[in-house]
């Protein structure tokens, strides 16, 4: 019986969704855990083939980060201009191609090569495929939509790796090809079944090419929005040092080992696949920027944690709290931006957004490793912490000034 109800819930949930939202979803997961079976050797790889340390890999990171800023810019204007699909499946195509590349050269320059190809063109379809969702779902379904993917994306993070692995103790050049056939495949998947979702522009005359890269300015102009970047920007900047500074800060202060790190990073992926999609429809009835800020308060207070205690349990319990507002920020923030942007500059607009990752992405490990290298490492976190309160003050400064608009419009009607 507790079966059936189970099963009628999800069939439920299921049809609240367009099909189309269901088939870029799995689509989606199949290219992610190629990404994944990848990524996580990447560094094994580079090291072990070319005998170099990891500053030159750090090196090839820096150029996949720059170039792919460079890559998200283009490929959110050409999505707005040439359509979402054209530009989904050239990056895939280029993925795949390079995917090959990359496993065959035995060249560091031939390599490095690859990695500005790399960059530049596999993100070239990003603004698009988060347009395209954008484009598919109505507004009021929109968090909801993107906390799926959130999910989908941390189940292939833990899938993946697994599948990595067994193929890295056989040969490395295995899981170049895999993921190379993973992303021919599902460009098939997409060119045969999801139609084109742009909107046309309500302007008689169409564009220049020009007038589309030129777009950007009106992104730049949006005050709103390029407030609600820079406190996006803010969290982002404190947050990724989970993915980096925080292993290396664990084992060196507190001698936690590459297990025990292992567990807390897993702690973050389980409690996303388990709660993010219950969350996202508890707190559906709420502002979304005051959930937001909320998010953001709790971001700044896990990684503060940090700072401040030394036993592995409250390592979990710092952890828990980050997850926590990561599940309440992350997918409502997509939603968003998907909402400040006119139909016809979705891809900008997504692009731009992006770039609230790049940015720190680019410059926020450094800064980190700076503080850890020459200060107190406790330092990394209280200055997280502030960061991160800074963040959560100017989302509920945008909180309020929504509220005040929505409420002098209800007096006005």
């Amino acid at each position: 019986m507790i079966f059936k109800r189970q099963y009628w819930r999800l069939r439920s949930i299921f049809n609240e969704y367009p099909r189309h939202f269901w088939t870029l979803l799995i689509a989606t997961f199949i290219d992610r855990v190629g990404g994944a079976i990848l990524f996580p050797f990447f560094t094994l790889y580079i090291t072990q083939k070319f005998g170099v340390g990891m500053t030159t890999v750090g090196m090839i990171f820096g150029t996949f980060a720059v170039m792919g800023m460079i890559g998200s810019t283009i490929g959110g204007a050409l999505a707005d201009r040439l359509g979402r699909k054209p530009l989904i499946l050239f990056g895939l195509v280029v993925s795949a191609v390079s995917s090959i590349w990359l496993g065959l050269v035995n060249e560091l320059n031939l390599f490095f090569a690859g990695a500005i190809f790399v960059g530049l063109f596999t993100n070239i379809g990003g603004p698009a495929r988060q347009a395209m969702i954008a484009d598919i779902l109505p507004d009021e379904q929109r968090a909801q939509g993107f906390g799926i993917f959130r999910v989908v994306a941390n189940l292939a993070v833990a899938i993946g790796p697994a599948i990595g692995g067994f193929l890295a103790s056989r040969s490395y050049l295995s899981l170049f090809i895999t993921d190379a056939t993973i992303s021919i495949f599902v460009a098939i998947l997409i060119f045969l079944i999801l139609p084109e979702t742009r909107i046309a522009s309500k302007s008689q005359e169409k564009e220049s090419i020009g007038q589309t890269f030129g777009g950007y300015g009106t992104v730049l102009r949006d005050r709103f929005f390029m407030f609600f970047w820079l406190a996006s920007a803010l969290s982002a900047m404190i947050y990724i040092q989970m993915n980096g500074t925080l292993a290396v800060f664990l084992r060196d202060v507190h001698s936690v080992s590459l297990q025990g790190f292992g567990a807390i990073m897993s702690l973050n992926a389980s409690m996303v696949v388990l709660f993010q999609f219950y969350i996202t429809r508890r707190y559906a009835k709420y502002p979304e920027l005051a959930v937001i800020t909320l998010g953001a308060l709790l971001n700044a207070i896990g990684f503060a944690l940090y700072g401040f205690v030394a036993t592995y349990g409250l390592f979990l319990l710092a952890m828990a709290i980050i997850t926590v507002g990561e599940m309440l920020w992350a997918p409502i923030s997509q939603s968003i931006v998907a909402r400040l942007a006119p139909d016809d500059m979705r891809g900008r607009y997504m692009a731009f957004y992006g770039f609230s990752w790049a940015v720190p992405f680019a410059i926020g490990p450094l800064l980190a490793g700076l503080v850890m290298d020459y200060y107190d490492p406790n330092w990394v976190w209280y200055a997280g912490g502030i960061l991160g309160l800074i963040s959560a003050a100017m989302f509920a400064l945008m909180s309020i000034r929504s509220s005040r608009k929505e409420a002098l419009a209800a007096t006005a009607d």
